[in-house]
C-alpha cells in the first residue's frame, strides 16, 4: 500500500530542487499536494511534471497575503492537511530563509490531529562557514523552534521534525558553488571539497533527502517527534 494514501500535503518551495522531488514522490505514494513558489513559469512547469493530484499556488512565503492565499487554496477544496513540508529557503549573505513561524501558524488550523510538520534545515547550522553566517543562524534557530513546536503540539499528536541535508545534487547547487568559490572552476572545486570533507565523499542525491522526508511524513515515523535527521554524509557526525 502507498505510504501516503489519502493524505494531503503542502510543500513550500515545491517548484524546484528538493521541494519538487519531494512533491513528486509524495504523489507517487498516494498524496495530494499543494506546492508554491515565486516563479509562475517554474511553478507551471512543476505542476506539469508532477502530472496529477497537484495544485500550484504562486506566492512569496515572506508576504502574509501570499501565505493566506496558499492556505485559502487548500481550504477552498474542502481538504484538510496531514503534512506540511516547510522547505523554501535562500542562501545569500544578505537574505535569510523564507519559511517563518507565520507559515506554520497559517497551516495549523487546517492540520489534522496526528499530522506531520517537517522543517528543512541545513547542515550549515552546526559549523561556521564563510559568508553565510546569517543563513546558518536562522537554520539553527529553526532546530530550536522544532523542539518547542513538538512540545506545544503533542496534545494534538502532531509530530514536528527537522531534516538537515548537506549539499545536494539539485539545480541550486551551482549558485552555492559559485558563492563559496570565486575561481573559474567553482563547480569542480566545490565537488572536490565535498569529497575531501564529507565522510561519504560526495553530495547527496535529491532522492536520498526525499526518503527522509517520506519517512517523517508517513506513519513509519509515528513515534518520532522533535528529531533532527541529518542527510549530510556524516559531515557533522563523523570526525574527519
Amino acid at each position: 500500500m502507498a505510504l501516503l494514501q489519502g493524505k494531503t500535503a503542502v510543500i513550500t518551495g515545491g517548484s524546484t530542487g528538493i521541494g519538487l522531488a519531494i512533491a513528486k514522490r509524495f504523489v507517487e505514494e498516494g498524496a495530494y499536494v499543494f506546492i508554491n513558489g515565486r516563479s509562475r513559469a517554474e511553478l507551471d512547469a512543476a505542476v506539469k511534471e508532477i502530472g496529477e493530484n497537484v495544485t500550484g499556488v504562486q506566492g512569496d512565503g515572506r508576504k502574509e497575503g501570499d501565505r493566506d492565499r496558499l492556505y485559502a487554496a487548500v481550504a477552498d477544496t474542502g481538504r484538510r492537511l496531514d503534512v506540511v513540508f516547510a522547505n523554501a529557503a535562500v542562501i545569500d549573505i544578505a537574505r535569510i530563509g523564507e519559511v517563518t513561524q507565520e507559515h506554520l501558524q497559517k497551516a495549523l488550523p487546517l492540520l489534522n490531529d496526528g499530522g506531520s510538520i517537517i522543517l528543512n534545515s541545513k547542515n550549515t547550522d552546526a559549523k561556521g562557514s564563510d559568508g553565510i553566517g546569517v543563513y546558518a543562524a536562522i537554520k539553527a534557530a529553526m532546530r530550536s523552534f522544532d523542539g518547542t513546536r513538538a512540545s506545544e503540539l503533542r496534545d494534538r499528536k502532531i509530530r514536528v521534525n527537522v531534516i538537515s541535508p548537506g549539499a545536494t545534487e539539485t539545480p541550486g547547487i551551482d549558485p552555492l558553488a559559485g558563492m563559496l568559490s570565486a575561481g573559474p572552476n567553482a563547480a569542480e572545486e566545490f565537488e572536490n571539497d565535498q569529497r575531501s570533507t564529507v565522510p561519504l565523499a560526495r553530495c547527496a542525491t535529491a532522492e536520498e533527502v526525499v526518503n527522509a522526508a517520506l519517512f517523517l511524513a508517513s506513519d513509519l515515523s509515528s513515534f518520532t517527534t522533535g528529531a533532527d535527521i541529518p542527510v549530510d554524509g556524516g559531515i557533522n557526525q563523523v570526525t574527519p
